[in-house]
C-alpha cells in the first residue's frame, strides 16, 4: 500500500442487509476513496456481539456482507477488507484506551442510552465501552480520515478526546481523526413509505435491499404512496412524491427524470407510470449487485482468501502501531 497516502478507516457492521441507502450513503463513495487513499474497511463483528450475542448466524451475515461490499465496487486488491476479530492487536489497544475513558462520559452517549433503552436485559460492558473499541478500530491504523454519518459524529468527538488523552500521557502517537465525505453532505435515501430514510431495521417493506429480487422490488415500489396528482401547473410535490422523484434521480436517465417533472408541472403525469418506471431502473440497477454478490457469496474459497489477505494487511499496520504503542507506554521490559 502507498505509504504517502492519507489513511481512511471505516467499519461496516454484518447486522441487517445493505440496502439503496448504504450504497448511496456510503459505499459510493468508499469505491471512490479506495483510488485515492490508503483504505481499510472492516466488518465489525465484534461490535456486532453487543447487541446481537447470538453468534449462529454471524458467519453467514459476515459472508453476506463481503459479499455485498465486493459485489458493489470495493477491490480487495486495492483496499484492506477485513474481519475485525482476525486482528487480536485491537483487543490491545482497546484494553489500553478503556484506561482512559470515564463511566460518565461513557454512560452519556447518545447510542448507549438509545440501546440500553431498547435492550434493558442487555446492557453490557460491551455496549458501555462501544466507542472505546471503535477508536480502537480506527486509531490501530492511525487513520485521520473516517467517512461516517451525523449519527456517529459524537463517537468521532470521543474517539479525539480519546487520542488527545493518550497523546498528552505517552507522547504524539495517533492523529486526530476526522469526519470526511469528499465535503459533501451525504445522500439520505428516502423510504418509500415517506417515513424517513431507508433502514436496515425497520419497515422491511419501504426498504429496497441489495438482495431483493426483481418481483420483490416490483411490488414494494408499487406500493409506494401516491395521490390523485396535481391539479395546478407548477405546483410544490408533496414530501411522498418527491420522495419517488429523489429514488428515481439516483437510478433513473436524466432524460426520463426530466419527462415526468414536465409531465407533474402540466398535471399530466400518471402515478402508476411512474412507479413502474421507477420500479424497473431500480431493478436494472440493483439486480446485477446482487446477482455479482450471489455469485461472491457461494464461493468459499475466495471469500476465504478475500479474508487472509484484507487480515494480513490489517494486521501489518496493526502491528507497526502497537510497536509504537507499547514503547511509548514503557510495555517493553525487555
Amino acid at each position: 500500500m502507498d505509504k504517502q497516502k492519507q489513511i481512511v478507516m471505516s467499519g461496516i457492521r454484518p447486522t441487517g442487509f445493505l440496502h439503496l441507502g448504504n450504497y448511496f450513503g456510503a459505499l459510493r463513495n468508499y469505491v471512490r476513496m479506495q483510488e485515492e487513499y490508503t483504505c481499510y474497511f472492516m466488518v465489525a463483528d465484534l461490535h456486532s456481539l453487543t447487541t446481537h450475542p447470538d453468534t449462529r448466524e454471524l458467519k453467514e451475515n459476515v459472508n453476506r456482507v463481503l459479499a455485498e461490499n465486493i459485489a458493489c465496487g470495493l477491490d480487495p486488491e486495492k483496499v484492506a477488507l477485513y474481519c475485525q476479530s482476525h486482528v487480536p492487536e485491537t483487543a490491545e489497544l482497546y484494553l489500553y484506551l478503556n484506561m482512559l475513558a470515564y463511566k460518565g462520559e461513557l454512560e452519556k452517549t447518545v447510542t448507549f442510552k438509545d440501546k440500553a433503552r431498547l435492550h434493558p436485559e442487555n446492557v453490557n460492558a460491551g455496549l458501555l465501552t462501544y466507542p472505546v473499541l471503535q477508536t480502537a478500530d480506527i486509531i490501530l491504523h492511525r487513520a485521520a480520515l473516517v467517512p461516517v454519518g451525523k449519527d456517529q459524529e459524537q463517537h468521532l468527538e470521543m474517539a479525539r478526546n480519546f487520542v488527545q488523552r493518550f497523546n498528552h500521557r505517552y507522547g504524539e502517537i495517533f492523529p486526530e481523526p476526522h469526519a470526511f465525505n469528499y465535503g459533501s453532505e451525504l445522500v439520505k435515501v428516502p423510504s418509500l413509505d415517506g417515513a424517513g430514510k431507508m433502514s436496515k431495521s425497520e419497515n422491511n417493506l419501504a426498504t429496497l435491499y441489495l438482495s431483493d429480487d426483481d418481483e420483490l422490488i416490483r411490488k414494494k415500489v408499487m406500493k409506494a404512496k401516491t395521490d390523485a396528482g396535481p391539479t395546478t401547473p407548477h405546483s410544490v410535490k408533496p414530501d411522498y412524491i418527491e420522495n419517488i422523484f429523489q429514488l428515481m434521480r439516483l437510478v433513473s436517465d436524466q432524460a426520463v427524470v426530466e419527462s415526468y417533472e414536465t409531465a407533474f408541472n402540466n398535471c399530466t403525469i400518471r402515478y402508476g407510470d411512474l412507479k413502474k418506471q421507477l420500479a424497473e431502473d431500480m431493478i436494472r440497477f440493483i439486480s446485477p449487485i446482487r446477482e455479482k454478490a450471489e455469485g461472491i457469496r457461494n464461493n468459499a474459497v475466495y471469500l476465504r482468501q478475500v479474508m487472509e489477505a484484507g487480515a494480513e494487511k490489517a494486521r501489518a499496520s496493526a502491528r507497526a502501531t502497537m510497536t509504537k504503542v507499547r514503547s511509548a507506554m514503557g510495555l517493553n521490559y525487555y
